[in-house]
């Protein structure tokens, strides 16, 4: 049986009326005269530990520039995509995306870009119509993370990279640093190793094993470094390249009993790798600063969303810089670490 709604022509005034209302909300004022809180996304890669600093740093930055923020972490390009798709129905003024797959993502970035505002941050999609990039040159991260392999094997040995996709712009940039860097390579960021090939320096001291993926899965991750010491007895270091891949490479080594017998260099600052750097079964870990990849992001859209003058470099990259850390300097950078996460 067939349900019919009827609506009197009473109700279909009243809906007109709240209609006007909607609309007129929509057009940017609310209903005491005043602009309403432009809205911006800080879409993630993925779902980490990495982000809350990124996540503190959007809502601090939505304070200050009167914003209404929200934070994505997508599981996967396609849930990233569907993400993207329903902020533009939503209507959002600004969107800044760190795109998991950013050849393949190319269309429904520029569909954000004709629509709202669209940035990059803490990973690049170059050939977008994003109007800027804000994060680190990740290949001079990956050869400090590199330098950090060299100085850690002085008499040389073989070594495994670990990380989550090598997919993103800024995974295969670090990626390929990191190698160039450990068999002391000329450096071209253009270059692009195959992950599966073993790689030996001139000299024949480095040998990079490859490089294994986890596609952010954990548990992947993890047997990811149990299997290398398996395959590998002799190996001399692993490198862990997203934040969780030093921890799970921690885990592996101890299950192993061979914690402070495997040199583990690390990227991020994951509690138990800057703990691993206290301990001393860490030799260091490349930081970047999610904390201002959240805050520049909202700041920058506010800016533009307001017309602001010369907001955006002319080289399209807002630099923030990588930094070493190390035993000298991380009991000050977790410290101020803290600080900035607070009671997160």
């Amino acid at each position: 049986m067939r349900h019919i709604l009827w609506i009197s022509p009473f109700s279909l005034g009243l809906l007109f009326s709240l209609g006007l209302l909607a609309w007129s909300g929509c057009s940017g004022r609310s209903t005491d005269g005043q602009a309403d809180k432009p809205s911006f996304a800080l879409v993630t890669n993925g779902v980490s530990d990495f982000w809350k600093p990124a996540q503190v740093g959007a809502a601090k930055a939505g304070e200050e520039f009167g914003a209404e923020v929200l934070v994505i972490m997508p599981s996967s390009m396609s849930d990233q995509t569907r993400k993207l798709e329903d902020l533009l129905t939503r209507g959002t003024h600004g969107i800044a995306i760190s795109p998991i797959n950013p050849e393949n993502q190319t269309d429904i970035l520029n569909q954000v870009a004709a629509s709202s505002l669209l940035i990059t941050h803490d990973s690049d999609a170059p050939q977008s119509n994003r109007l800027v990039y804000i994060g680190m040159d990740n290949y001079r991260a990956g050869l400090m993370c590199g330098q950090l392999v060299r100085q850690a094997l002085p008499d040389g040995g073989k070594v495994m990279l670990l990380i989550g996709r090598l997919d993103q712009d800024n995974s295969k940039r670090r990626r390929q640093g990191c190698i160039d860097a450990i068999l002391g390579r000329t450096e071209d960021p253009t270059r692009n190793d195959p992950p599966g090939q073993e790689l030996t320096s001139d000299d024949g001291r480095f040998t990079v094993l490859g490089t294994l993926t986890d596609q952010f899965d954990r548990a992947k991750a993890k047997a990811n470094a149990e299997d290398t010491l398996t395959r590998h007895p002799d190996i001399g270091a692993m490198v862990g390249l997203f934040e969780y891949n030093p921890p799970l490479i921690l885990e592996a080594l101890d299950r192993a009993g061979r914690l402070g017998k495997v040199q583990v260099i690390g990227f991020d600052e994951s509690p138990m790798t800057l703990q691993g750097i206290l301990d001393g079964t860490v030799v260091g870990t490349i930081v970047q600063s999610p904390y201002q990849y959240g805050y520049q992001s909202i700041r920058i859209l506010s800016e533009l969303h307001r017309k602001q003058p010369n907001v955006l470099p002319q080289s399209g990259f807002i630099d923030i810089p990588a930094k070493v850390i190390d035993k000298a300097n991380v009991k000050s950078f977790w410290d101020e670490l803290k600080l900035q996460l607070g009671d997160l």
